[in-house]
């Protein structure tokens, strides 16, 4: 049991260095609102095939680039938001 909650923590670790790398793109931070933000998750399973084969390949990294970490969002933000976004 320990084994698979090992294994569902570095899969959420995973997922969130993914969506970290998507989320630091300029085009995908235009986009996204501060109800989008809340709404993501890590804990999403589609990228997993529990039931198949799974080839380890040791011998490879994976390749995340440089980690880019989002910057801190300010209390300011989310008011001047909430007031673009208020009829």
């Amino acid at each position: 049991m320990l084994a698979l909650h090992l294994l569902q923590s570095s899969l959420v670790y995973i997922n969130t260095l993914l969506l970290q790398q998507v989320l630091a793109e300029s085009a995908w931070a235009k986009k996204l609102r501060n109800d989008d933000r809340r709404g993501l998750t890590a804990l999403f399973w589609s990228n997993i095939n529990p039931y198949g084969t799974f080839r380890l390949e040791m011998d490879k990294r994976l390749d995340f680039g440089p980690l880019a970490v989002p910057r801190p969002r300010r209390a300011t933000e989310d008011v001047a938001q909430a007031a673009r976004s208020t009829p």
